[in-house]
């Protein structure tokens, strides 16, 4: 039986003690929640900017991604939070750039917007991903 491992990184910001950065089981890796923290103060950045936030959002799970082993091009689906349906173009094109510079050269991961209220109010974006290491 393959063994869970917790993925941790300080290219990510530092987690709740409620939950991990990412967790690997064999070849599935998830990685948490992240938002728009910068990863060595643990503040939030780009308050009011939602495409900012976003890209800023996607750096902390590509940290963590590559501290598992894994990369962009490897995730096969990103759940993508917002608190507002008005954010969506800034958010999607901030996605859609961070996709084309990392994940090029393979099918495109799967997506799923929904819109919430985030823990915080100046989170504007929380994004998790999945993906699969062979």
């Amino acid at each position: 039986m393959t063994a869970k491992i917790e993925v941790r990184t300080d290219g990510a910001p530092t987690p709740m003690p409620v939950f991990s950065q990412g967790v690997r089981k064999g070849p599935m890796l998830q990685v948490s929640g992240q938002g728009s923290q910068d990863p060595r103060t643990g503040e939030f950045v780009h308050v009011g900017d939602v495409k900012a936030q976003t890209t800023r959002t996607l750096e902390n799970i590509r940290a963590i991604l590559e501290a598992g082993g894994a990369s962009v091009g490897d995730v096969m689906m990103f759940r993508v939070y917002l608190t507002t349906r008005d954010h969506f173009a800034a958010m999607n094109e901030a996605y859609a750039e961070f996709v084309a510079k990392y994940s090029a050269d393979v099918p495109l991961p799967c997506r799923t917007t929904v819109f919430v209220e985030l823990p915080l109010p100046d989170m504007l974006v929380e994004i998790d991903a999945l993906a699969v290491v062979l």
